[in-house]
């Protein structure tokens, strides 16, 4: 790893943005708030600023040196059209003030680094005017970084033509991160990058998740139940508090996250049947310190969103995914190829059916699964040092020459 103790080349102090578009859940700016602590922890001098569209990021605690600015939120409507989350604005009217709002940022935070997460020319082409002008002055490097499944190959090419975001990609960015391993999956399978894109990739690995301040976890022995934004968790949860009331036996008992996506009158009804479950399962509300419930838990039932498969790995927990599979199939090929490595198991459809005895047999099978270490390969979770060292090179392009 790095030890990352430079200036960058102006020398000042580096500075490194991240641009997390955050329409929906949590991922993007967990991610980029992971990635942004490890680059100020490996060098001492940057410091990290997040442009985020999510609506619960004051709820999250950002480490020392690193800051966010919260852009107007947006909201997917149900049938895929957008609109703004609280203001009286159109959704072009509030696209063109993000816009201005993301141009204004990078003039005055003049970063060394740009670091897009996962849309190219960002919310509705937002980015663009802001990526033609760092082309242009030719000063702050450009990087966009990938998770590791982003949908099916058809579905991805066809919505990065529909946002030009393979044109983009090809003419803007230096370098494409992808927060994974080539091995378990490609993203970009599928997309038609030139030679010289494809030369520009770096497989990351997965992202680490660090304990950082761990409190005294509740009561042990527990299960951990964590839909992550819980937007979409209503059919999990569900499928668990089902599996405890049909059966009287069940254990060990369930601490269940409610995500801060969830919405109110759902959240009624599972209260309602957590509080008739007489202390089997408890629930907390959004948790920004989750880890310390992952630490302490026997086990892991869960979604199967790209932090929380990390997390799963990181603290080695045995867990049972139960992915969503709309609107993209991201969670269930990140999950199968998972479970076919031996990883964690998958619930779904096809391998025993989302009812609740399934899920009774996968919480009571939970104790006989392998732990993710015994199937971990190399630099599976060397994503935060891979990226640390990435930003050094990028911050001092002339020794790395000479290195290379």
């Amino acid at each position: 790893m790095s030890l990352g103790i430079h200036n960058d080349i102006n020398g000042r102090a580096p500075r490194i943005l991240f641009y997390s578009h955050d329409t929906f859940g949590l991922g993007h700016l967990r991610r980029s708030r992971a990635l942004a602590s490890a680059i100020t922890q490996a060098n001492p001098l940057a410091s990290a600023l997040i442009l985020t569209g999510s609506p619960v990021a004051g709820r999250f605690t950002f480490p020392r040196r690193v800051d966010h600015v919260r852009l107007p939120g947006v909201t997917k409507r149900a049938d895929g059209s957008y609109a703004a989350r609280t203001i009286g604005m159109g959704i072009e009217e509030v696209t063109e003030l993000r816009a201005g709002l993301i141009q204004t940022a990078v003039e005055q935070f003049d970063p060394d680094v740009l670091i897009v997460d996962k849309e190219p020319t960002g919310f509705r082409g937002e980015l663009l005017p802001t990526l033609e002008n760092l082309l242009r002055s030719q000063r702050t490097k450009l990087v966009l970084g990938l998770r590791d499944v982003l949908d099916e190959p058809e579905v991805l090419a066809a919505e990065w033509e529909r946002k030009e975001a393979l044109a983009a990609t090809e003419r803007f960015y230096d370098e494409i991160w992808v927060y994974g391993l080539r091995s378990i999956y490609d993203p970009t399978k599928g997309l038609a990058l030139s030679n010289a894109a494809q030369s520009r990739i770096h497989w990351t690995g997965y992202l680490r998740r660090d304990l950082g301040p761990v409190s005294e976890p509740p009561e042990q022995p527990y299960i951990l139940i964590t839909p992550g934004g819980g937007g979409d968790g209503k059919a999990m949860v569900n499928l668990v508090l089902s599996a405890y009331e049909q059966d009287p036996d069940l254990s060990p008992r369930a601490v269940l996250v409610y995500g801060p996506f969830l919405s109110g009158e759902l959240r009624e009804d599972f209260e309602a049947r957590v509080a008739a479950l007489n202390g089997r399962v408890t629930a907390v509300g959004f948790e920004s310190q989750i880890e310390t419930l992952f630490a302490g838990a026997a086990g892991v039932v869960c979604m199967g969103g790209y932090n929380t498969f990390c997390e799963v790995l990181s603290f080695d927990k045995r867990a049972v995914i139960v992915p969503r599979t709309t609107p993209r199939l991201e969670q269930w090929i990140r999950a199968s190829r998972a479970e076919d490595l031996g990883l964690v198991r998958m619930l779904d459809e096809q391998s025993g059916g989302l009812t609740p005895d399934a899920m009774i047999r996968a919480i009571r099978n939970l104790p006989h699964q392998h732990l993710p270490s015994q199937a971990i390969q190399p630099g599976l979770l060397d994503g935060l040092d891979y990226v640390t060292d990435r930003i050094d090179a990028l911050l001092n392009p002339e020794q790395e020459r000479a290195t290379g």
